[in-house]
């Protein structure tokens, strides 16, 4: 029934506006908004529905990760627009904040809502 669907992600933050900024602004993706909710147009033709939810708890886990061909390079460009990245206790993590103890190269950072994102090494 709904395998031809064009099923999309969506995820909650507390202000739209300050959603969109962020989004837009510090990440540079392509944003449009509809009845007061955001959509992120990312590459390979995937939409993300960004929606508001007043009483926004952040989730405990990655919400987005953003494949780039050079983490190091993807977390000091981002560094520059004012994306911190995160720590975390018994990560293999270097100054930059990225990891790599194993597996992919990533580096973890949140929007304003708190919610986590990534930038991950492709390949």
């Amino acid at each position: 029934m709904l395998a031809d669907s064009k099923a999309y992600s969506g995820f909650a933050v507390p202000d739209i506006e300050q959603a969109r900024r962020f989004y837009a602004d510090t990440l540079g993706l392509r944003v449009s908004e509809d009845n007061g909710a955001l959509t992120l147009h990312l590459a390979g033709d995937r939409d993300v529905l960004v929606y508001p939810k007043p009483d926004h708890t952040p989730a405990t886990y990655t919400i987005l990760n953003f494949p780039v061909p050079d983490v190091e390079a993807a977390v000091d460009a981002l560094g520059e627009r004012g994306v911190r990245f995160e720590r975390y206790d018994g990560f293999d993590q270097d100054d930059k904040g990225i990891f790599r103890g194993g597996g992919p190269l990533i580096a973890w950072f949140s929007d304003p809502a708190g919610n986590v994102l990534s930038v991950i090494q492709e390949g």
